[in-house]
């Protein structure tokens, strides 16, 4: 990115992106942009090159008191579709968005009760006094989880049985996939081990929603063996996993890699639907690592690919329609779709199609919509006109 680029919605959210070896320069750059607007939230998705205390400095210098929640990923997506090595700032308008926000710390060793507690406890005093014009408004829950935790199935259960029906949509953060260490940062402090969650009242009509571009095979994998704290699998219908696995899609098992794994997701079927169970790596011992939950005794269905392109743009077109016209979606982008759509040489085409749609987000290590924790998934909120 030779330069800034920013760009205004009609829905009144504005969106800034830089490169992200500058943080004080992306926030700079941003807050000129923003210059005027009272900011309800602000949203910055950081590459892993971005030294996130800088990018905390530099929000709390150019955004002071103003709710704010920032991420490491593995990629963005900013004003013109993909972006790599950049820092994409969103500020959601004080008039239109009215949120709070709440750090989880700590992830590896505490409960889940005590998560349900606090997230109950944050609702209770976000819905206690909304601002005038807030009174009838409706809401949604955004959720950003450390995607090196292996704790993002407490935290977005416990987040759904606090909200009940409140739609919950989020990403696990990114480290450009190098699997060491991934941020995030809520009230200047920087936070690793840490879910963050915002609660927002909007005026405006929207849409939480799911998409993938993945179907059924007739191709069964039943988990026989597995280490489930770790999420690897040790065998797929007794036999090593990462062979058996292999022979389902056709190659040998020394040949797979992150593009074999992004071509080729399995699924698993929760209450009639299928959701994307996504392979982070083949170890040494023939075992398989997830990126999400695993268990003895799941089956897992290899699954096949729809065209990508046409599949988002479709998606992205029929909830648009659903709540009368939009154009900005925030998106939550699984690593694996991007990877997949590199392999299938359509992530030009892709990125235009999100830059068509106004969407704006990051690339994740997992996706959260509702009660569950996702893989090669987007998770989208497309936001329309006022409704109230």
């Amino acid at each position: 990115m030779a330069q800034g680029l920013a760009r205004t919605y009609t829905c009144g959210v504005r969106c800034a992106a830089w490169p992200a070896v500058e943080p004080e320069a992306a926030l700079a750059f941003a807050a000129a942009d923003f210059a005027g607007l009272k900011i309800g939230l602000l949203l910055v998705f950081g590459a892993a090159t971005a030294e996130p205390n800088a990018v905390a400095a530099s929000i709390l210098r150019h955004f002071p008191a103003t709710p704010h929640i920032a991420c490491s990923t593995a990629g963005e997506i900013g004003p013109d579709g993909y972006a790599e090595n950049s820092i994409v700032v969103v500020a959601l308008p004080a008039d239109g968005f009215h949120a709070s926000t709440l750090a989880i710390e700590d992830l590896s060793g505490i409960e889940f009760a005590d998560v349900v507690r606090r997230v109950e406890r944050l609702r209770q005093d976000h819905d206690a006094a909304p601002p005038p014009g807030f009174e009838n408004a409706e809401g949604f829950a955004l959720s950003f989880i450390d995607g090196l935790s292996r704790r993002e199935e407490l935290f977005v259960s416990a987040m759904h049985r606090a909200l009940e029906h409140l739609p919950i949509l989020g990403g696990s953060t990114g480290d450009d996939l190098e699997f060491r260490r991934t941020w995030c940062i809520t009230g200047g402090r920087v936070l690793s081990d840490a879910g963050v969650l915002a609660l927002v009242r909007t005026r405006h009509r929207f849409s939480a929603f799911r998409h993938d571009n993945f179907e059924p095979t007739d191709v069964r994998l039943v988990v026989t063996e597995c280490d489930q704290e770790a999420r690897t699998v040790r065998e797929l219908n007794a036999a090593p996993a990462a062979r058996e696995y292999a022979d389902s899609i056709g190659v040998d098992a020394s040949q797979l890699d992150s593009m074999s794994f992004a071509s080729h997701p399995v699924v698993v079927k929760v209450g009639g639907e299928y959701y994307c169970r996504s392979i982070g790596h083949a170890n040494p011992d023939g075992s398989l690592t997830f990126f999400c939950a695993m268990e003895t005794g799941v089956v897992l269905t290899m699954s096949r690919s729809r065209h990508l392109v046409e599949s988002a743009h479709a998606a992205f077109k029929s909830v648009t329609n659903e709540i009368g016209g939009a154009d900005f979606v925030l998106g939550f982008d699984c690593a694996l779709r991007r990877l997949d759509a590199e392999n299938r040489q359509l992530k030009r085409e892709l990125s235009d199609v999100y830059r068509d749609y106004g969407v704006i987000g990051f690339n994740t290590y997992g996706e959260q919509f509702g009660a569950m924790h996702l893989n090669q998934t987007f998770t989208g909120l497309a936001i329309g006109a006022r409704s109230c």
